[in-house]
């Protein structure tokens, strides 16, 4: 019955406009994305997919999917957040994010397609690697508002994708922390991973030992958040995540590896 009474209340409409939802989305994003197993090379040939369930206040609320494949420019990785029953009805989410990625794991480019509500956003992000061996170039694109624009860094960076593929191919060690160079909604960050503990967990793909990791992401994209990130990764070469927790305004916020483990 108080489930019932959430997801009738009048409240939810206007709780879910106002970034509760559309951040829960964003973070199911999240979870796909260290899936990727140790280093592949561009011309290996792979074909993976995995699934996870969104839960919000104890029900069923979206899903999310994360595929990986070889393409003739190099890694493909892809993932598609998308709520699901009742929730679909109060605010329909719909959103996808793409990065082709170069044989060392930096990104090519990225491309995002946002629907949320009424809400739309497509964008596209070219990393280009000059002649020079020094300088990064990156090209931002809004394909709605038709705005361009370009950014010189002077250091390789990831987007949010490739980041945490490359997270994956790390060492990581409890109590210490892992650095990389994000670009993301036209800025660079250098965002800090802390290693927390490890922990076994059992989630609808079964049981897992795991290494409780806390990204500290300071982009205001689509991973705007209440509260802290915390996300369960096998402890093992894939660095699989198994679980991804958040609190938000109206509860805590959890997805779980359904299937592709």
């Amino acid at each position: 019955m108080k489930i019932n009474n959430f997801l009738y209340s009048r409240k939810i409409p206007v709780i879910l406009r106002n970034l509760t939802f559309s951040s829960l989305m964003a973070l199911a994003l999240l979870t796909l994305y260290s899936v990727c197993p140790a280093p592949v090379a561009a011309d290996d040939k792979v074909n993976k997919e995995f699934e996870y369930t969104v839960y919000l206040a104890g029900f069923i609320a979206g899903k999310a999917v994360m595929k990986y494949e070889s393409s003739g420019e190099g890694i493909k990785i892809r993932t598609r957040a998308t709520s699901t029953g009742i929730i679909s009805l109060f605010y329909k989410i719909d959103d996808v994010s793409e990065s082709i990625l170069y044989a060392d794991g930096y990104p090519r480019s990225n491309m995002l397609k946002i629907r949320q509500g009424r809400r739309k956003r497509d964008k596209k992000t070219v990393f280009e690697r000059l002649a020079d061996g020094r300088s990064h170039k990156v090209i931002f694109r809004d394909l709605i508002e038709n705005i361009n624009r370009e950014y010189d860094l002077d250091r390789p960076a990831y987007d949010i994708l490739s980041a945490f593929y490359a997270l994956s191919r790390r060492d990581l060690h409890v109590g210490t922390s892992e650095y990389l160079d994000i670009f993301d909604n036209k800025k660079l960050y250098n965002t800090e991973v802390q290693i927390l503990r490890k922990e076994r967990v059992s989630v609808p793909a079964g049981e897992f030992d795991t290494i409780v990791i806390k990204p500290l992401l300071k982009s205001e994209g689509i991973f705007v958040r209440k509260g802290d990130m915390y996300i369960w990764l096998t402890d093992d070469d894939r660095k699989l995540p198994v679980i991804v927790k958040s609190k938000i305004k109206i509860g805590h916020f959890t997805a779980k590896l359904k299937k592709g483990g």
